[in-house]
């Protein structure tokens, strides 16, 4: 299981959310690139990128943060919030992105998945958002009454590179994730999942190692290690054992 920092971008700085909701703001950088650099440097394999602005408006809004974050770092980073067609992420992926998440996308019209998978083996993510299970998109503005589990199966031979589940309740209140939920997803389906969402200590961490054998391959964490209640390089060495 492999520890993913998040840089989370809204109008050009690296902030975190509560739950979700924009008012709910902490701007923690602004500068989006050295704190990227920053966490490459405390050993983190894979940066996870979000486009909070594009997430809302339905088309990308950061991209020169974006830029400025591909410039600054040499490992692979992945990229959601607002990719909604194949020509948005051919210009992500061009940008130098290793992956870009499809979410909001992903629930209204899952062929588009089919298409990006063929086309970007490898390289394309589902990112599933839920609360007390069902998913909620548009930026997690609107709710829907589809099952995680079920958006999930969907996706089933695809060839879809990872599910990211992200429980909205406990995102940015660092009340720890929602394991139950995790592993139930992880055990449903045969596609990797990344857990986030609430992470607030190590020993949140070790509870995800408990369930990695179910299929949980990573974990995102975001406010956590912005605020110091985890050490990304402490999180990380606990994974390699």
């Amino acid at each position: 299981m492999i520890v993913i920092p998040a840089i989370d971008l809204k109008e050009g700085k690296c902030v975190r959310l509560e739950q979700g909701l924009m008012e709910k703001e902490t701007v923690f950088s602004n500068n989006p690139g050295e704190q990227a650099l920053d966490w490459e440097l405390q050993g983190a394999e894979l940066l996870h990128i979000v486009d909070l602005d594009g997430a809302f408006a339905g088309l990308p809004k950061n991209r020169e943060a974006i830029e400025d974050i591909l410039r600054t770092i040499t490992i692979p980073a992945q990229l959601g919030g607002g990719i909604r067609d194949i020509a948005t992420i051919e210009a992500y992926l061009s940008l130098g992105l290793s992956r870009v998440i499809i979410g909001t996308a992903a629930q209204r019209n899952p062929e588009l998945v089919r298409e990006a998978c063929a086309k970007f083996p490898g390289q394309i993510v589902v990112g599933i958002d839920a609360k007390n299970g069902m998913v909620a998109v548009q930026g997690w503005a609107e709710m829907t009454d589809v099952t995680a589990v079920d958006l999930a199966k969907k996706f089933e031979g695809f060839g879809v590179s990872a599910v990211i589940y992200t429980d909205i309740s406990r995102d940015g209140m660092l009340q720890g994730p929602n394991l139950e939920a995790t592993r139930s997803l992880a055990e449903a389906i045969s596609i990797p999942v990344i857990a986030s969402g609430g992470v607030s200590s190590l020993k949140d961490i070790e509870h995800l190692l408990a369930i990695e054998s179910y299929g949980v391959s990573g974990v995102i964490t975001g406010k956590a290690v912005y605020t110091g209640a985890i050490k990304l390089s402490e999180a990380i060495a606990l994974t390699k054992g």
